[in-house]
């Protein structure tokens, strides 16, 4: 099948549309229309500032969009993917209490409603059925909110699209839910290749029932735009005819997927004029404003999106997505593109495009991308413009300083672990682990154009939490770059104690009276197995411990071990580490406390997913692997005395071959099966019990 040519541009641009929606609608999620109007006025840019909370946030429209989508790749892309494996896919990247969904009780909550049945054993679809939690419960928003990115990845297929969205929502919702949900992806999907909103609603009724209450608010909609010409008059017929009072629980579907309908109707081609009437209108507003500017970013474009007020440079790209594949949390807008392109690609039957750049993580290859890289307002800090620019028809980030000094220095980084900021943050928790550790290499090439005044000191920097849970800049050796240059800076990044590296980037300065110009950063990247020793930090650092997703009862700060991890009742894990991480060598010494197994897991890939080496209550040691609902020993041997006294752990992975020396037996055995797990972190798990350690130690695998 072949893919439009606009294709990776128009994903950036809903990626783009969604992240504006979400974080734009964040702060007054809720409010009704005359509130909003009261306290704040027509929504018509960012009010994050007026209630003192940073505008990256944690979101459950954001984590789920873009968590739920990785049930394709974790299942080999198959072209019928059920709803049974999406609910396994809650499984391996949902913490309980802890990310993505809103935990607002059984009963109360849709999500948290659906996830506990999958716990207990009930398969989605029957885990969000009506036949399960009833009609009230089932037709809840959320069915809607998650699905942007099946159609992403279908582009011009609104009828694979609403299959994917069908069954992704079935795993919480039913009913006229699931007919939003479809009707809405299928909309995006025919928005790649049709930018006639009535077309697609067209094609967006034509996947679900004609006689099902969101078609028939879908022909009442249509029909008050014509007989209205004005927004405010519709909204008034949408709350007297639809509105919340007239539907129970929380956060019905048929009132806020009017809203969503009324906004693309009256503003197709403003970005911003549909980002103001879906957010004026009030109700869910990150919700709704976030599919509303999926569909807007995927219809006008990047230059629709640029058209009005500045949206993308208060954004840079950021995005918070908390799972319990923390290496995919410190996120950005051009990373989730690259990863959506290639599964399109796939499902049409194409090949992966070619890593940009050579597979660097940051290659600000998408017009305006600036992948979360910002200018540090820092002491002696020169003021720096950070911009995306083509040169030598490649795109590159671009730095701009007009007045750098001797004395001065400018740094532009990009968050790669959790932000200060978290601490403000009043939504969801953000599972979290860096995504650059010490041992490995990183790198960053450079171009000095022609027409700068004057050569550059430029440095590598990196900034690592200290005991006071404050980011402190390191750097790299500082070399010179003349105009007309470009050069490579390389940096082995060195042991932090234990403290996770939260930022990387470039310092530049000048020995010149005052230097003017530019700086072009090409791209940066990192590589290497990691090299480190985790371990408590001395002070009262606890970014250490948020380095670590939590998936456990009891992670405890205030043992005198670093790490003790206890869980009541059933498996749990704290994990550490990226998807980058694939043949590696990991080693502790581990003393179980009680509980029927515990040990030591390698190439995590989430709650259920990853190896482990594991001693057990009745005397063995094994290597397991782990992969959804099937658990299949690879190697035992037996070993006695288990609790209460130190245990050593020496695993090395490479390739296929698993070796494990645990107290002085070794286990070696090769996984050529298909469900083979070829990369993931670290990991302490812990069944029913309590378990801990004082060091765990990574390097390159033997």
């Amino acid at each position: 099948m072949e893919l439009p040519s606009d294709y990776e541009s128009r994903v950036y641009a809903g990626v783009l549309g969604k992240l504006i929606g979400v974080y734009l609608g964040r702060p007054f999620e809720g409010w009704t229309y005359e509130k909003i109007m009261q306290e704040l006025g027509p929504i018509q840019y960012y009010v994050h500032e007026k209630f003192n909370r940073p505008l990256v946030v944690t979101d459950d429209d954001v984590a789920g969009t873009f968590t739920f989508i990785r049930a394709l790749e974790d299942y080999a892309l198959p072209p019928d993917l059920s709803a049974e494996q999406m609910g396994h896919c809650w499984l391996n990247y949902i913490i309980d209490k802890r990310t993505i969904l809103w935990w607002g009780g059984n009963g109360n909550s849709t999500e948290h409603t659906a996830w506990l049945n999958l716990k207990k054993g009930i398969p989605a679809p029957l885990s969000g059925a009506i036949a399960t939690n009833g009609k009230t419960i089932a037709e809840q928003i959320g069915a809607q909110i998650f699905i942007d990115s099946w159609a992403l990845v279908a582009p011009g297929q609104p009828r694979l699209a609403a299959e994917l969205a069908k069954n992704a929502a079935s795993v919480s919702h039913d009913g006229e839910a699931v007919y939003a949900a479809m009707l809405w992806a299928a909309m995006e999907s025919q928005a790649f290749i049709c930018q006639e909103i009535e077309q697609l609603i067209d094609v967006g009724l034509s996947v679900i029932p004609a006689e099902s209450q969101i078609a028939q608010l879908v022909g009442d909609i249509r029909r008050w735009r014509r007989e209205d010409n004005d927004w405010q008059t519709t909204r008034q017929r949408i709350d007297d005819n639809y509105g919340y009072h007239k539907y129970p629980s929380n956060c019905h579907i048929i009132p806020n997927h009017a809203l969503m309908i009324m906004a693309i109707l009256y503003a197709p081609d403003d970005f911003q004029q549909a980002q103001c009437i879906v957010n004026t209108s009030g109700w869910d507003t990150d919700c709704n404003a976030g599919n509303v500017g999926c569909l807007s970013g995927i219809m006008l474009g990047l230059q629709g999106i640029d058209a009005g007020p500045d949206w993308r440079g208060p954004l840079a790209d950021r995005m918070l997505i908390s799972s319990a594949d923390g290496g995919f949390s410190i996120n950005n807008a051009v990373r989730i593109t690259d990863y959506l392109v290639g599964l399109g690609h796939q499902i049409a039957g194409l090949p992966r495009p070619e890593a940009k750049k050579s597979g660097a993580q940051y290659h600000f290859s998408l017009p305006g991308s600036v992948q979360g890289f910002r200018w540090l307002n820092e002491e002696n800090a020169a003021a720096v413009e950070v911009k995306n620019e083509a040169h030598l028809g490649r795109q590159m980030l671009s730095l701009h300083y007009r007045h750098l000094a001797p004395g001065l220095h400018a740094s532009v980084t990009t968050q790669t672990f959790t932000p200060p900021e978290i601490v403000e943050m009043r939504s969801y928790d953000l599972m979290a682990t860096p995504l650059i550790y010490p041992g490995q290499r990183l790198q960053a090439t450079l171009i000095a154009p022609p027409d700068n005044t004057s050569a550059l000191n430029v440095r590598l920097c990196y900034r690592v939490y200290d005991d006071n849970n404050q980011l402190t800049p390191q750097y790299g050796d500082a070399q010179s770059i003349a105009p007309g240059e470009s050069l490579t800076l390389a940096l082995d990044l060195p042991d932090c104690q234990g403290q996770p590296i939260g930022e990387i980037g470039v310092t530049i300065s000048t020995d010149a009276r005052v230097a003017r110009g530019r700086l072009l950063i090409d791209s940066m990247r990192w590589d290497g197995a990691p090299e480190l020793t985790l371990r408590k930090p001395t002070g009262e650092n606890n970014f250490w411990w948020r380095a670590w997703v939590n998936g456990v009862d009891l992670f405890s700060r205030h043992y005198p071990t670093s790490f003790r991890i206890s869980k009541e009742y059933d498996e749990g894990l704290i994990i550490h580490g990226t998807r980058q991480w694939d043949n590696y060598r990991v080693q502790s010494d581990i003393t179980l406390h009680s509980g029927e197994y515990g040990g030591l897991a390698f190439r995590v890939q989430g709650m259920r997913r990853y190896y482990a080496a594991r001693i057990l209550r009745d005397g063995k040691l094994q290597i397991v692997r782990v992969r959804d609902t099937s658990t299949k020993v690879l190697a035992e041997a037996a070993l006695s005395d288990v609790y209460e006294r130190p245990v050593s752990f020496d695993i090395s992975v490479n390739g296929q071959i698993i070796s494990a020396t645990v107290d002085g037996k070794t286990l070696r055995v090769e996984d050529a099966e298909r469900e083979a797990l070829m990369d993931g972190g670290i990991g302490l798990l812990i069944c029913a019990g309590a378990l801990s350690t004082d060091a765990i130690h990574i390097s390159a695998s033997c």
